[in-house]
């Protein structure tokens, strides 16, 4: 009898496929005699590299390597010689519904994500809001699974043990815990997401004077980023760009499973922070946790949104601002921010003794 071997799909961007890893390591733990096989960018290797044994991750650079028609013809022909027994398409865009197509046309058992876009657009619209949770990336990954009867017994807690990753294997200014360690990924990839620079060094300036201690490790990429983090490096001591001095995704990971907290946006950062069981400040400016985007097995007291009529205007964070001031972030006020990271700190010391 053939071994079962689903596929999963998920291209995107890091964020969506983040939210798969819990799904998926969970999948592999209750049902350890299927084998599942990621197909995914190839950025999104590292997500995968602390997954049960029955797990493994196979790249496709659908923008290049297998971009058009005829890439996506080449990439089927070579999925169809690993002889999957299902398909669960997680994406359900142009390119994986033409995969879906096919495997469909092979007689594959195909199932894939319903992203309720109807209720996302009532969530955002002017004349006829709706403001109701919906269900979460989460949510929807498992209910492909259990379409293609694979009910998910959501288990996961960490991509790593509970000691956290391995410090070792980071440069030296790294492999020592001492203080408190913070994380802040203030920045996002559109301005309705991003916490103004001037109101993050206000941030910052608030927890080093509390807890001159602590240690802030910067998070981001891009020009802009890098700027911002040049500066507050030399206004800060405690403060270091951790992505300017790791060597990828996979030492910040290690890193995060480190963190007493961590600050970020409505962003990538918050779900891979969230994969290594780190408490996260998330601060929500165009968009809403009700569109189905919070952090894996991160409580709403942790969330910080202003109350604002005109949220949330947008499910991506990609629209103008309706106001043009973006009061949403502006309304955010560091010293909130800060008082809650310090709740949050003080609550998982308190825990843990």
């Amino acid at each position: 009898m053939k071994r079962e071997h689903v596929l999963i799909i998920r291209f995107s961007a890091l964020g969506d496929v983040a939210m798969a890893v819990p799904v998926v390591w969970s999948l592999a733990s209750q049902y350890p005699k299927v084998r599942f096989t990621v197909l995914s960018r190839p950025f999104a290797r590292p997500l995968f590299e602390h997954m049960p044994d029955n797990v493994s991750f196979m790249e496709a650079d659908v923008k290049q390597e297998y971009h058009g028609v005829k890439g996506l013809n080449r990439l089927y022909r070579r999925l169809t010689a690993k002889r999957f027994t299902a398909v669960a398409d997680l994406h359900n865009v142009l390119r994986s519904e033409y995969l879906r197509m096919r495997f469909n046309l092979g007689r594959f058992r195909v199932e894939h994500i319903n992203k309720h876009r109807h209720g996302k657009r009532r969530l955002v619209s002017n004349r006829f809001r709706r403001m109701k949770q919906l269900p979460t990336s989460i949510d929807n990954y498992c209910e492909v699974f259990q379409k293609l009867g694979y009910p998910v017994d959501l288990r996961f807690r960490s991509i790593f043990p509970p000691e956290g990753g391995d410090l070792g294997t980071l440069p030296e200014a790294f492999r020592q815990k001492e203080g408190e360690w913070i994380g802040v990924a203030p920045f996002a990839a559109h301005p309705g997401k991003t916490y103004p620079p001037e109101l993050t060094e206000q941030v910052i300036a608030l927890l080093t004077e509390r807890r001159p201690g602590c240690r802030i490790f910067l998070f981001g990429g891009g020009k802009a980023e890098m700027d911002a983090f040049a500066q507050w490096e030399q206004r800060f001591p405690q403060c270091v760009n951790a992505s300017g001095q790791l060597g990828g995704l996979a030492d910040e990971l290690v890193l995060m499973s480190h963190l007493d907290a961590m600050l970020t946006m409505d962003s990538s950062n918050m779900h891979l922070a969230s994969l290594t069981a780190t408490p996260v400040v998330s601060i929500w400016g165009a968009t809403h946790p009700y569109a189905g985007f919070m952090g894996y097995g991160q409580p709403s007291d942790h969330v910080l949104q202003a109350d604002l009529p005109c949220r949330p205007c947008s499910i991506f964070g990609n629209k103008p601002c309706r106001r043009g001031d973006y009061a949403c972030l502006h309304a955010i006020s560091p010293a909130a921010v800060a008082d809650k990271l310090e709740q949050v700190i003080n609550n998982a010391s308190h825990s843990t003794h």
